[in-house]
């Protein structure tokens, strides 16, 4: 005996639609009806009641949006699926003028396709644009000859119409679904993850990060002033610029690469010349761990040649100095850490965000020591490192496990195993979470410059590279690479 069909499957609903039909009942009767019988959604109910897929659905919405100039509308059945669930977790909330759109293809008013649930999640101002007259709900096939043709206004009654048309497009233009509170909230959520970033487990930054970026870029879906829309902007590449950052220290470059490009459009979308910067320094920081050093350096001048407050110069000139020291080019490398230098002190204002999108005195000095390492001057690497911690300002586990490694470096250049191991000592404690890919990629250079020295072969030496591998066996990139291997097995 084949296994019944479950209630509201398509079987079922075609038989429904059939008799219905062949009983005289209406578009808006069957869709009624199958709400009834199997609790659908109303927008789900309308397009059963059709006879049409998703995917049939889009096709006319698309057909529908292409007929009416500037109304254009990537529509696939996925969206359609997602309008239909809304408001469940799964959905997405159809805009205005996708339900006037939907209630176009079904001959229904738009009324219709709202129920007490969706009014319920609907903001009060967009409900009151919903009403609009109800057209047919089956449309007649073809006009009566005996129907009076509507003439159109004219005189004072044309004037009296394009004021309402008028009023009805300014009612609709201030409306907004983005308050000033809100966008201050936005903004303060945005600060405290660049902070919390510097401090906090690397991966639940990421995942709250990105979901205040997909709260960012719902309400960039919907309607505000073109004030608030750059504001959302801003903040939208803000966030999209700390997810590039996180996804490069966690090793994840591809995927860096692709929140780089998001945020610099979400720059170029608000005008807003530091996120622009900002952006470009992210941009070059990816580009540098993933072994693009020119285009690293492009994107560090592109970004310098913005005029902003804060510290972002300072932070550009050290990226730069920081790839031409990895080229070998000391005399570049050096002139643009004195620019850095220069750019500090010459500093106004402050950082609109901080946290990672700030360049502290200690965060310079880790770049300046390690660009004074790889250049041949250990003893003034040693000293800006050192200086550094003297100065007991904040600073990120990350940069200063960096310097740690510039002090220890340092210390093996001058033969001294005994001040490379005491400088590792916290390194060597941090847990594998906070064990990111540049520390992680630092340690493992200092490995491979201790296997070169002249103390190679010393049992000092010897302890500090096994300590070395087995530190590294534990690196946050490293742990999500096997887990994602587990994975996809």
């Amino acid at each position: 005996m084949p296994p019944r069909a479950k209630p509201g499957a398509k079987a079922e609903r075609e038989a429904l639609r059939e008799r219905m039909q062949h009983a005289g009942c209406s578009r808006a009767e069957i869709a009624v009806e199958m709400r009834a019988r199997w609790r659908m959604r109303p927008r789900e109910a309308w397009r059963h009641a059709h006879g049409w897929t998703l995917q049939q659905v889009a096709d006319r919405v698309d057909a529908a949006a292409a007929a009416r100039p500037g109304s254009a509308l990537a529509c696939d059945a996925s969206l359609v699926g997602k309008w239909e669930r809304w408001p469940d977790r799964a959905g997405r909330r159809p805009t205005l003028r996708a339900l006037t759109l939907l209630a176009d293809v079904y001959g229904c008013a738009v009324e219709d396709l709202l129920d007490l649930e969706d009014r319920q999640e609907f903001p009060p101002e967009e409900l009151l644009l919903l009403q609009r007259p109800e057209p047919p709900a089956e449309p007649p096939s073809a006009p009566a000859e005996t129907e009076p043709k509507s003439t159109p206004p004219a005189g004072p009654e044309l004037v009296r119409a394009a004021a309402a048309e008028s009023a009805a497009w300014a009612a609709w233009a201030e409306t907004t679904n983005v308050g000033d509170f809100a966008l201050e909230q936005l903004l303060a959520d945005t600060r405290m993850l660049a902070t919390a970033y510097l401090s906090e487990d690397p991966l639940t930054v990421f995942g709250q990060a990105r979901r205040l970026r997909d709260q960012v870029f719902a309400l960039l879906e919907g309607h505000q002033s073109p004030r608030q829309a750059i504001e959302l902007y801003a903040v939208a590449g803000y966030l999209c610029a700390l997810l590039a950052w996180i996804s490069s220290d966690l090793g994840q470059m591809r995927g860096a690469d692709t929140q780089g490009r998001t945020a610099w459009l979400c720059a170029e979308l608000a005008g807003n010349n530091e996120l622009r910067a900002w952006v470009l320094s992210t941009r070059s920081k990816v580009a540098m761990w993933d072994g693009r050093l020119r285009e690293a350096i492009n994107y560090a001048r592109r970004g310098a040649a913005y005029t902003c407050q804060g510290s972002v110069e300072v932070m550009l000139a050290s990226q730069e100095a920081d790839a031409w020291s990895l080229l070998g080019a000391a005399e570049e490398a050096r002139t643009a850490v004195l620019r850095a230098a220069d750019a500090r002190d010459q500093m106004t204002g402050a950082d609109e965000i901080g946290g990672i999108f700030t360049c502290s005195e200690f965060r310079r000095a880790n770049y300046a020591s390690a660009v004074l390492l790889r250049i041949g001057s250990p003893d003034k690497a040693l000293r800006e490192a050192e200086g550094a911690f003297a100065r007991r300002e904040p600073h990120a586990y990350g940069t200063a496990a960096q310097v740690r490694i510039v002090q220890a470096t340092a210390h093996l250049m001058l033969r001294q195993p005994d001040g490379a191991a005491e400088a590792l000592r916290p390194v060597f404690a941090l847990p594998p979470q906070q064990r990111l890919e540049p520390v992680t990629r630092r340690v493992q250079e200092l490995g491979a410059a201790l296997a070169r020295s002249a103390m190679a072969d010393s049992r000092p030496a010897a302890g500090l590279q096994t300590a070395i591998q087995e530190w590294c066996l534990e690196s946050a990139p490293r742990v999500i690479a096997l887990s994602r291997a587990e994975e996809a097995m």
